[in-house]
C-alpha cells in the first residue's frame, strides 16, 4: 500500500506555481541523515539570535553585566533546555516541526520585577573594577534574584499547563482577537527600546554597521543564491545554489561586525581606557572567559539554589504566559501550512500548549531566567528550505542539547562586543513590534472604533509604565504585597496594552467582521476534511494513541484525539482512496524571518 502524502496530493496535476512551492519532505518523511544534520544545524543557527539575546538582556537585571563566565553558563543552560523542550514538543506536543526557545513575552514582566526597589542592583555591581565574580557576596546578589525569577516562572507555567491540557485555550481564543494581540506583541518590542539603546550607545558606529549588515543580508540580498560545492550519488561533485543570506542574516551580520571589532582591537583603533567612549567595542575585554569556561558542564535543576516565589512576580509572569499562548497558536497554524500538514485539530493545539507550559516549568527549574515558546523564525525557515520533516527538528533539538553541554560554546557568545549586540537588538526588537502590528490586517482599520482601541492601548502601554518607573514610590496602599503586585503589573507594557485592548474590544459595540474575528477565525479554524492525514501527523507516537483508543474515557480528555485509530483508520483510508476526485494540493505560503 502506498503512503498518502498529504503535502502535495496523490496523483494530482500540479501547476507550475504549485510545483515551485512543492515540499521536498513532508512532516512524516525522514530525509537522509546528513541532510537532517545540515538542516538541523541551520535551525539552531536561525534560533541563535533570539536564544542568546535573552540571557544578555536578563544579565542587566541580574547584576551580571561584568560576569562573562556566568553569562556563558546562562547561555549554555538556555540552549540545553531549549533542546529538551523541542524534543518534547515535536514528539509528544503539537508534533509539528517547530523549534522551542526562550520567549520575549516573559522578558518584559521579568525586567519589571527586577526593577522593583528591593531587587535593584547595588551600585558597586555596576563598576567592573569592584566586582569579584567569585566572592560569596556577589554570588548571592545575582543568585537571589535568579531564584526569585525561577519560582515565579515555575508557578506561572502551571497555569499554562492547566489551560493546555484542560482545553481552556479554545475558550480564551473566543474573546481574544487582533485588537488584543496587536498591542500586546508590539509592546514587547517597544518596551525593550532602552536595552537596545544602552547597548548600541556604547559605540553607535559599530552598532550601525551591525544593523546595516543584517538589513543588507535579510532584505536586499535575500533572493541572491550563492553556489556551494555539494556531493550526491547521482550528480557526484557539483555546485548547488543556496540562499545563505536569507537563511542566516543575523549570524552573518554579527560575525562580520565581530571580526571588524577584532581587527580594530588588534590595531588599537578602539580606546584602551574603560572610561572612554567605544571601549566596550573591544574584543579583548572578556578574553579570559573562554579559558576559564569548562569544556563540559551539565546544567541541572536548582543549580542556582532553591527557587523562591513572590505574588507580584507570579502575576506578572502570568501576563507573559497568556501572550505566549496566543502567539504559539498562530505559530502552530503557520507551521502546519509551511510543512504541508493539515490544520492542527483542537486536541493537538491543547497538547502543544500544555507541553509548552511544561517546557516553561523545566526552564524555570533549570534556571534560565526565562520560559520557552515556539519560534516564528524557524517556521519561516521551513518555507525557505522546503523541508517540513519533523525529524530535522528532532536533530536540531539534539544539537542544541549538545551545545548546552559544552561550556566553551556559551562562553564564546558572551565575548560578542556590546555594541554588536545592540545593533542586533535594533533590528530584532523592531521586527517583534512590527509583527504585532501585522495582526491588524484582519481587522477593519477604516473603523474609528478600531483605531481608537489600538491607539489608546498602545499609548497607555507606553505612558503608564514609563511614569511609574520614574515615580516608584507613587504606589503605596499600605500592604507591601499589593504594592509589589501593582508595581509589576503597571510597569509591564504588554500587560497594560493587552488589558486595555481586550477590555475595550469586548465591551465597545462592533461586528465580528469589524473586529477582525471572522477573518481571524477563518485562518485558525480546523479542517475536518483531512481527518485521516491528521491522525498520521498529530496522534501520539509509539502506538500510544492506538493503545488508548480502546478506553471509552479517552474521549473526555481534550488533549487526546477522539478519532478512531489503528485498523479502523486503515479501513477508512482504503475507502477514501476508492472515492473519485483528486485531492487539492496544499498551498505552501512562504515567509521570511530574521
Amino acid at each position: 500500500m502506498v503512503d498518502v502524502r498529504f503535502c502535495d496530493g496523490e496523483g494530482s496535476d500540479l501547476t507550475e506555481e504549485d510545483d515551485k512551492n512543492k515540499l521536498a519532505y513532508c512532516v512524516t518523511d525522514v530525509p537522509p541523515w546528513y541532510l537532517c544534520v545540515i538542516l538541523g544545524i541551520q535551525h539552531c543557527l536561525t534560533a541563535f539570535g533570539g536564544i542568546i539575546a535573552i540571557p544578555l538582556i536578563l544579565s542587566q537585571g541580574l547584576c551580571l553585566q561584568h560576569d562573562g563566565l556566568t553569562q556563558g553558563h546562562l547561555i549554555s543552560t538556555i540552549f540545553f533546555v531549549s533542546g529538551v523542550c523541542t524534543l518534547l514538543q515535536v514528539t509528544f506536543g503539537i508534533r509539528l516541526p517547530i523549534i522551542q526557545g526562550g520567549t520575549f513575552t516573559l522578558l518584559a514582566p521579568s525586567m519589571a520585577m527586577l526593577s522593583m526597589p528591593e531587587w535593584r542592583c547595588p551600585a558597586w555591581t555596576q563598576n567592573s573594577s569592584l566586582v569579584n565574580a567569585t566572592s560569596p557576596e556577589y554570588i548571592e546578589v545575582w543568585q537571589s534574584r535568579m531564584r526569585a525569577l525561577q519560582g515565579s516562572i515555575m508557578v506561572g507555567s502551571l497555569f499554562q499547563v492547566l489551560v493546555g491540557f484542560s482545553g481552556l485555550i479554545g475558550l480564551f481564543m473566543r474573546f481574544i482577537g487582533p485588537l488584543t494581540i496587536a498591542p500586546t506583541i508590539s509592546l514587547i518590542g517597544l518596551s525593550l527600546y532602552d536595552s537596545a539603546g544602552r547597548s548600541a550607545g556604547n559605540h553607535w558606529g559599530i552598532s550601525a554597521m551591525t544593523t546595516a549588515l543584517i538589513i543588507l543580508f535579510s532584505q536586499y540580498l535575500r533572493h541572491i543564491p550563492i553556489p556551494f560545492p555539494t556531493y550526491s550519488r547521482s550528480n557526484k561533485l557539483h555546485t548547488s545554489r543556496i540562499y545563505i543570506f536569507q537563511i542566516l542574516p543575523v549570524l552573518l551580520g554579527i560575525t562580520l561586525s565581530w571580526l571588524m571589532c577584532y581587527i580594530f582591537t588588534v590595531f588599537n583603533v578602539l580606546p584602551t581606557q574603560p572610561d572612554q567612549y567605544g571601549y566596550l567595542a573591544r574584543t579583548d575585554l572578556k578574553g579570559d572567559v573562554i579559558d576559564r569556561a569548562p569544556w563540559f558542564r551539565f546544567p541541572y535543576p536548582g543549580q542556582w539554589g532553591l527557587p523562591t516565589v513572590s505574588l507580584a512576580g507570579v502575576v506578572g509572569i502570568l501576563a507573559g504566559v497568556i501572550s505566549s499562548m496566543i502567539e504559539s497558536v498562530g505559530d502552530y497554524h503557520a507551521c502546519a501550512r509551511l510543512s504541508g500538514a493539515p490544520p492542527p485539530p483542537k486536541h493537538a493545539i491543547n497538547r502543544g500548549i500544555g507541553i509548552e507550559g511544561l517546557g516553561c516549568l523545566l526552564a524555570g527549574a533549570w534556571g534560565t531566567g526565562n520560559g520557552t515558546t515556539s519560534y516564528s523564525e524557524n517556521v519561516g525557515a521551513l518555507g525557505i528550505t522546503k523541508v517540513g520533516s519533523r525529524m530535522v527538528i528532532i536533530v536540531g533539538g539534539v544539537l542544541m542539547i549538545i551545545m548546552g553541554l559544552f561550556g566553551k560554546i556559551g562562553a564564546i557568545f558572551t565575548t560578542i562586543p556590546t555594541p554588536v549586540v545592540g545593533g542586533m537588538f535594533l533590528v530584532m526588537f523592531g521586527v517583534i513590534s512590527a509583527a504585532g502590528v501585522a495582526n491588524l490586517q484582519y481587522a477593519d482599520m477604516n473603523s474609528s472604533r478600531n483605531i481608537f482601541i489600538f491607539g489608546f492601548s498602545m499609548f497607555s502601554g507606553l505612558v503608564i509604565p514609563n511614569w511609574l518607573l520614574k515615580n516608584p514610590d507613587a504606589i503605596s496602599t499600605g500592604v507591601v504585597e499589593l504594592d509589589q503586585l501593582l508595581q509589576v503589573l503597571l510597569t509591564t507594557s504588554m500587560f497594560i496594552g493587552g488589558f486595555f485592548g481586550f477590555f475595550l474590544d469586548n465591551t465597545i459595540p462592533g461586528t465580528k467582521r469589524e473586529r477582525g474575528l471572522l477573518a481571524w477565525n477563518k485562518i485558525h479554524q480546523d479542517d475536518c476534511s483531512n481527518t485521516l492525514e491528521s491522525s498520521d501527523v498529530y496522534n501520539l507516537p509509539f502506538g500510544i494513541s492506538s493503545c488508548l483508543s480502546s478506553y471509552s474515557w479517552v474521549q473526555y480528555l481534550p488533549f487526546l484525539s477522539p478519532n478512531a485509530t489503528g485498523s479502523q483508520v486503515e479501513t477508512e483510508r482504503e475507502e477514501t482512496k476508492k472515492q473519485p476526485g483528486k485531492p487539492e494540493p496544499a498551498r505552501i505560503i512562504g515567509s521570511v524571518a530574521l
